[in-house]
């Protein structure tokens, strides 16, 4: 006698996280930058190896995406990821500070382990 198993249901699959988002202080900022400066150029972030803990940041201004970019957009502002940095960034949200001596870009990553004692470094 012969038995009919099936087969097992596939697990349903969790919904990945968003790649990036952006603070609704980094979309208005990078909106001001897109409409003087910056006309016609998209922010494009990767991550580079750099610093004493590994990886860093990298920000550059680019006419257009190349073949291996991601296309984030998020409050109506679009930004470009490298391809490459992708799998550093899922989950991570870019933010735009202004304190008494400086102000610039921000990223808090929950894929980050540690960083330097500068803070201008990470590992994952």
């Amino acid at each position: 006698m012969s038995t009919i198993t099936t087969p097992p249901s596939p697990r349903p699959r969790r919904p990945l996280p968003q790649l990036m988002t952006l603070t609704d202080a980094a979309a208005e900022r990078l909106r001001a930058l897109y409409a003087k400066g910056q006309e016609g150029r998209t922010l494009r972030i990767g991550v580079s190896t750099k610093g004493c803990s590994g990886l860093s940041y990298r920000m550059d201004w680019v006419d257009g995406p190349g073949p291996g970019d991601e296309i984030v957009t998020d409050k109506g502002v679009t930004v470009l990821v490298d391809r490459k940095a992708s799998l550093f960034l899922i989950g991570t949200v870019m933010d735009y500070e202004v304190k008494a001596l400086t102000s610039g870009f921000t990223f808090t990553n929950p894929n980050e382990k540690g960083r330097c004692g500068c803070g201008e470094s990470f590992h994952i």
